[in-house]
């Protein structure tokens, strides 16, 4: 398992690297543009270069790219629908450009109007389709969601149906966030709990489509339906929750990463990135005993 966390890239995503070595990170997470705005980043020849020189001379082996979260692929407003395009276009060619492992993608929502999720799934997966074609080879990861209102991606049977109805692309996959497993209604709170979800995962949309994770505690019980995240260990996880997370034998080899906020209620630390590891470890010595 590749652990890290969701970094800044300020200052072009050279800088995105340092900032995850100085966590002691072995994966990291960037926005690829400015998550308050629609307007794409174009990287530079040498903001490219900078960055694969970065990423050689790092222990970092994983980059993931997070889509903004003003992207709605399921939007009924053309408008809306276009710009999300535009911007899950420029994730992925991001994406190609820095051999990032894959883009994280919140599939959209069928709140509006209240229209049917059917309807909404069938949007989500002409614009994720659209996306695929006007990019190369980076991979898309469609995240699980919390359930809030209409938002797509609360269950394994609509990410299975999103993949499908997406076209079975190889290139796509799915990141689990157990913050919002657990609030969709998933009782991962031990590791019995956690191996049956990945079970019904398994059947349901098959383990090889698993790209990436996200591992964050959780603020709201279990079927809250609503993504609140705490630091690892002091959420309703707990401990016990995050250490299965962590130490999964079917999550291994996977980027990970911590999105938090940190044990200091803000961004991600070394202190998170080492609390991570003594979790994992904790997870890996009970799985042994």
């Amino acid at each position: 398992m590749l652990i890290g966390a969701h970094v800044s890239p300020a200052g072009g995503p050279a800088k995105a690297v340092e900032r995850g070595a100085e966590r002691g990170c072995q994966a990291i997470q960037i926005f690829n543009q400015n998550p308050r705005a629609w307007k794409p980043r174009d990287y530079s020849e040498q903001e490219i270069s900078d960055f694969h020189a970065a990423m050689a001379q790092s222990d970092i082996d994983a980059l993931v790219i997070h889509a903004v979260y003003l992207i709605n692929c399921a939007s009924e407003d053309e408008e809306i629908a276009a710009k999300s395009l535009t911007s899950l276009t420029a994730s992925l060619c991001a994406g190609d450009a820095l051999k990032a492992a894959a883009v994280v993608l919140h599939p959209g929502s069928a709140l509006k109007n209240g229209n049917s999720v059917d309807a909404a799934l069938d949007r989500a997966a002409r614009v994720i389709a659209e996306a695929l074609k006007e990019s190369d080879a980076c991979r898309l990861t469609l995240e699980n969601t919390a359930g809030a209102g209409g938002t797509l991606g609360r269950s394994f049977e609509e990410l299975a149906t999103l993949l499908e109805m997406a076209g079975g692309h190889d290139r796509l996959g799915v990141c689990l966030d157990s913050a919002h497993l657990l609030a969709s209604g998933y009782d991962i709170r031990t590791p019995e709990g956690l191996a049956s979800v990945l079970d019904h995962f398994d059947a349901i949309v098959g383990l090889e489509h698993l790209r990436a994770l996200h591992v964050n505690d959780s603020r709201v019980p279990m079927g809250a339906n609503v993504d609140r995240h705490a630091a690892l260990g002091d959420g309703e996880l707990g401990e016990v929750g995050c250490a299965a997370f962590l130490s999964e034998p079917r999550f291994d080899g996977l980027p990970c990463i911590f999105e938090g906020p940190g044990v200091r209620g803000k961004q991600v630390e070394l202190e998170d990135i080492e609390v991570a590891r003594r979790l994992r470890q904790d997870g890996l010595k009970a799985r042994r005993s």
